[in-house]
């Protein structure tokens, strides 16, 4: 058997004419970089949005395609309004016109952001959500970090979603401790890197987000990638965000980069729920001293300044990071235990805000220079 390579795949695209009769689809740049990881292949089209029924077509005739090489399982070709960076230039932004639409059955969408990584802010994102099916709620999770998804690990999931439609363009979200979750994690191996530009991970977290079948939650919590970048913007753009958590350590060089994320937040009318600072001290179990590693009430200070919530101080502690490393966080594995106590109280914070707050907004315009 021919071992299945990217250059095999793109002389099978080539086969494949561009919608405008010049050319195939390869020579016209509507193609991103090929990912396979074993016998699985993604890659995005970049499409017009003017012709987007030719290019729904166009992308069943390419998965069609692809399926039939030798050695292919599974084919996911993803749709991107956006073209592919031309020669000498890059890709742009998500549009500033994108339309805002809500997910069917979910309530309110949270984000959970951090200004760089490091933080826990994952860790804080799981067992938000887990202090919010604590307290009754209906809760999904989105892992958008497409570039370094920690849901599967966190939640001790293993294996790939099962399809929800005969055409497998749908997939079921995956599910542990009555959370649903979707994550890219679940689609690609573990070692496998994602060296994906903008609009892929633009297309990639649309279809994570928009071609599961969730079922109806109160609150999905959306675990972001660190900083301000695609997948913060496309999620502000595309979908109403009721509101965002902001997770930072108490040093200064952490707080700089939380205080950047929240004015993103900000500048595209996202509301701020508050700030949480993780690893806000450490309390050794032989002596039982506190010790402030890394200082102390740096976020606290910084909510202060901002005037913002202050949503909470977390310890640092091993079992935190035991259980999560095992795939059984805090909350859902220890629920009487102090930590599990400090998310649920974030967790009753951040579920008053998004209820009790008037949140509805506009879709964000948004202009790249």
């Amino acid at each position: 058997m021919v071992e299945l390579s990217k250059e095999r795949v793109l002389e099978e695209l080539k086969r494949i004419a561009a919608p405008d009769g010049r050319g195939n689809i390869v020579s016209a740049g509507l193609v991103s970089d090929i990912i396979i990881d074993g016998a699985a292949v993604t890659f995005a089209l970049s499409a017009d949005p003017s012709r987007i029924k030719t290019m729904e077509q166009l992308q069943g005739v390419v998965e069609k395609a692809v399926r039939g090489i030798p050695g292919v399982t599974r084919a996911t070709v993803a749709l991107t309004a956006e073209r592919g960076p031309s020669r000498g230039g890059s890709a742009s932004a998500a549009p500033a016109g994108a339309r805002q639409t809500g997910i069917p059955g979910i309530k309110h969408l949270v984000a959970v952001a951090s200004g760089k990584g490091g933080v826990g802010k994952s860790t804080t994102a799981i067992n938000l959500a887990l202090g919010l099916k604590a307290l009754g709620l209906k809760v999904a999770v989105l892992d958008a970090d497409v570039y370094g998804p920690s849901m599967p690990k966190l939640f001790g999931l293993t294996g790939r979603p099962l399809a929800s439609d005969k055409a497998g363009k749908r997939m079921k979200p995956m599910s542990r401790f009555g959370v649903e979750v979707s994550s890219i994690g679940f689609l690609v191996d573990e070692d496998t890197p994602m060296i994906w530009r903008g609009p892929m991970v633009m297309s990639a977290l649309t279809q994570l987000l928009r071609e599961v079948d969730w079922s109806d939650a109160d609150i999905m919590i959306i675990d972001m990638p660190p900083g301000t970048g695609d997948a913060q913007l496309t999620l502000a753009q595309q979908t109403p965000l009721s509101g965002a958590v902001i997770v930072s350590t108490p040093q200064d060089l952490a707080l700089i980069d939380a205080r950047k994320g929240l004015a993103m937040f900000r500048k595209v009318s996202v509301p701020v729920l508050g700030i949480v600072e993780n690893m806000s001290y450490f309390v050794c179990s032989k002596c039982g001293e506190r010790h402030d590693i890394f200082g102390h009430g740096g976020a606290k200070a910084e909510a202060e300044r901002l005037d913002v919530p202050f949503l909470g101080e977390v310890p640092l502690d091993i079992d935190v990071r035991i259980r999560s490393d095992s795939g059984e966080p805090i909350v859902a594995t220890a629920p009487e235990s102090r930590h599990a106590a400090i998310y649920k109280d974030i967790a009753r914070q951040v579920w008053a805000a998004v209820e009790g707050g008037n949140l509805a907004r506009p879709a964000p315009k948004i202009s790249f220079e």
